[in-house]
């Protein structure tokens, strides 16, 4: 026997979550549904002798899907075949907008839904300057009424024990207007249901997933005969049961002395004005990253030094040989690449949790909206695209807060776009090696170009989003119809969830893919098909007798990578790479870059004999590898191989191209789907070549 399940519907910031991760007390764990990118959350709790399932069903206004997530609401409670239908819902409402979550539980109660009703956030109705009549409430909803506050746990438990109960006959308060009878009775002669509400959604809703194409096109006939549209049908039902509802809360609900929004109004006059609202705003986000980055960098640099110790001892330790070099400099730098970005996660997702909690970021929505929906994106696409400054991996994951499935989906597919702080390496190296090092009216002109590089990254982003728009088909339209919730303390227990979930997700999920990649890149660079990579001592005795120790072990490095399996894979791809003005040297690099970018570098170094460890802010050792590399001649074209044409076109393939595998993992992970992760792949790099080829051939 299944366990009951207990489905949480609620309005967005009413503090369902709190009160979830409250019941489940942290059994829970969160997925996506199947084939698509809705967050699922679910736990279990004991109770009354028996183990029920708890599903926090996404945040929604209404009954009718605008989004996925709503979408997914709806079929939960509406198909009795969805393995997620509930034996009891849980609507939950907080106090100073009551009214919404009533309008959600009359229409889960007229599907035929068993439902009860739990005021949550308690403790501020006092602060609110609200008073509420629970007798006349109980008689209004005809169920039992259930106060919690779920940042102490106030009456959860007293929650958890109703479980159980199943709320008699429920009788609807919304009646139908008559204009809609002929083509109601229609649709319940095909559709003869439990409830006459049901057949009343089929009629107002233009796709019900869960229902046959046949079936479908049935209730499109009934709608075309009778000349009505659905969501005219909708909005006709919103304004009745407003108007009512309203009427009825007038002798439930009573405001006193409203002090806590007062406090809200008047901090909203700072942070939403029309001009001080976005310096604010702007620089709130230039805190989160300088945090993100400061705090960090010490984290990163311990977990750097100890992965390097812990594979130094390794190495000492297991006998010389191919297994022991797969486990030190395969494995265990594979998952040093994974846990190294920990850090940055954990501490993003804290700050942009608190800016949740507190109800801050519904106002950046409100802000960036208007700026960024003409590009198809929403008003929290501004984290994830200004968190991709720093690093794409824990941009992408902060796309997660974004409700609209297709918004989420683009801003996820351009965030890459965004400079991140892999590149600048490559770029600091290349725009030494190519442009001059002049002024510019007044200005230097490396510094400009680099500059140009960041803009560039964020006119990418944008211009994509647009395209995408255009492209990504979605039967839901989006629309910016939410309220701004009062400012609070945020409850630390949902921070640190958040934290948790986004973070372990990332390495259990992500960190799969990205070891399976490191340990494939490093079998490519460590075994070569013949004797010149397995016998290398000799060649390069033979070529160069002379040589000291240290100039020995780089030639003999270098020799090997040149005959690996990755060295011939980069001059296997030169006949590609060539009409972009690289040769099979530069091919190397960008192959052993999918790594993470910032190895081009090292693996440049290691190509021209310098060994894999050059410190670019080391001006010797970076002065070394410039002169290397300019006096390296491509032996396609007979000239120096990083030239103005070559190094411009090598810029803006880094600008472009996605050359990371951790952001490939952190896509799959997210979106749950190869196909959108390779198309992302295939997008950006196959506009990085096209870029790259008109500038060289350009410029050449």
């Amino acid at each position: 026997m299944s366990n009951p399940i207990i489905a949480l519907l609620g309005n967005p910031n009413v503090g369902k979550t709190s009160l979830f991760n409250r019941i489940t007390k942290l059994h829970q764990h969160v997925g996506n549904y199947p084939g698509i990118t809705v967050e699922k959350r679910e736990g279990t709790v004991k109770a009354n002798g028996k183990t029920y399932t708890i599903i926090d069903l996404p945040g929604t206004y209404t009954l009718f899907p605008t989004s996925l997530d709503e979408e997914i609401v709806y079929n939960t409670l509406a198909n009795k075949d969805n393995k997620s239908y509930p034996d009891l819902v849980v609507v939950v409402a907080e106090p100073n907008n009551i009214k919404r979550s009533i309008v959600l539980y009359q229409q889960a109660r007229e599907l035929g839904v068993p439902a009860i009703f739990v005021v949550n956030m308690v403790d501020e109705l006092k602060s609110k300057g609200l008073e509420i009549d629970y007798g006349k409430l109980e008689a209004f909803l005809n169920t039992k009424v259930y106060t919690t506050d779920a940042r102490s746990g106030k009456g959860v438990q007293q929650l958890i024990q109703a479980f159980d109960e199943r709320p008699a006959h429920y009788i609807g308060k919304f009646k139908l207007d008559e204009t809609y009878h002929a083509a109601l009775d229609d649709a319940k002669k095909e559709f003869p249901l439990l409830t006459e509400y049901q057949t009343w959604h089929y009629l107002t809703q233009s796709h019900v997933s869960f229902l046959s194409d046949k079936e479908r096109q049935k209730l499109n006939d009934i709608r075309q005969q009778h000349e009505i549209k659905g969501h005219t049908l909708q909005k006709w039902e919103s304004v009745e049961r407003s108007a009512q509802i309203e009427k009825e809360l007038k002798q439930i609900v009573f405001l006193s002395e409203n002090r806590h929004v007062n406090t809200t109004n008047n901090i909203d006059k700072i942070l939403l004005h029309p001009i001080l609202g976005y310096v604010i705003f702007f620089a709130i986000l230039f805190a989160i990253f300088q945090l993100v980055f400061t705090l960090s960098a010490p984290i990163m640099d311990w977990i750097d030094e100890n992965f390097s110790a812990l594979v130094d001892f390794m190495s000492s330790t297991l006998p010389e040989g191919p297994v022991s070099d797969l486990i030190t400099q395969g494995i265990l730098a594979g998952i040093g690449g994974i846990v190294i970005f920990v850090p940055q996660i954990a501490i993003l997702f804290l700050l942009v949790s608190l800016m949740e909690e507190t109800g801050y970021m519904s106002r950046v929505v409100f802000l960036m909206d208007r700026w960024l929906r003409p590009y198809g994106l929403n008003g929290k696409s501004v984290i994830p695209l200004m968190s991709g400054v720093g690093c794409a991996i824990p941009a992408i994951m902060a796309a997660r807060n974004i409700e609209n499935t297709k918004e989420r989906l683009i801003t996820m597919l351009v965030t890459p776009f965004m400079t991140c702080a892999a590149r600048l390496p490559i770029y600091v190296v290349l725009i030494a090696l190519v442009i001059p090092d002049e002024k510019f009216y007044g200005f230097g002109l490396q510094g400009l170009v680099l500059n140009l590089l960041y803009i560039l990254g964020v006119v990418a982003a944008l211009l994509s989003a647009w395209v995408l728009n255009k492209i990504i088909k979605t039967s839901h339209k989006s629309f910016l119809i939410f309220e701004l919730p009062s400012y609070k303390t945020p409850d630390w227990k949902n921070v640190i969830t958040n934290v948790w979930d986004k973070t372990s997700g990332f390495l259990f999920g992500a960190g799969k893919i990205i070891l399976a990649m490191a340990v494939i890149l490093w079998v490519l660079g460590s075994f070569g098909p013949n004797d010149q990579f397995s016998d290398a001592e000799r060649y390069v005795t033979a070529a160069n007798p002379n040589l000291s120790e240290e100039e020995f072990a780089e030639e003999v490095g270098s020799f090997k990578l040149e005959h690996s399996f990755l060295g011939y894979i980069g001059m296997g791809i030169e006949p590609i790479v060539a009409p972009l003005g690289y040769d099979w040297k530069m091919g190397i690099g960008l192959i052993s870059s999918f790594a993470a970018r910032e190895v081009f570098v090292g693996t440049m170094a290691t190509v021209y004999s310098l060994g894999d460890e050059v410190d670019i802010e080391d001006d010797a050792q970076k002065e070394t590898l410039l002169s290397r590399m300019k006096s390296e001649i491509n032996r396609n074209t007979g000239q120096p191989a990083y030239n103005f044409a070559s190094g411009l076109s090598l810029l803006l393939f880094y600008a472009f191209a996605m050359q990371c595998m951790s952001t490939i993992a952190t896509m799959k992970r997210e979106t749950g789907s190869w196909k959108w992760t390779l198309i992302q792949t295939f997008m950006m790099t196959g506009l990085a070549y096209v870029v790259a080829f008109i500038v060289y051939q350009a410029l050449k």
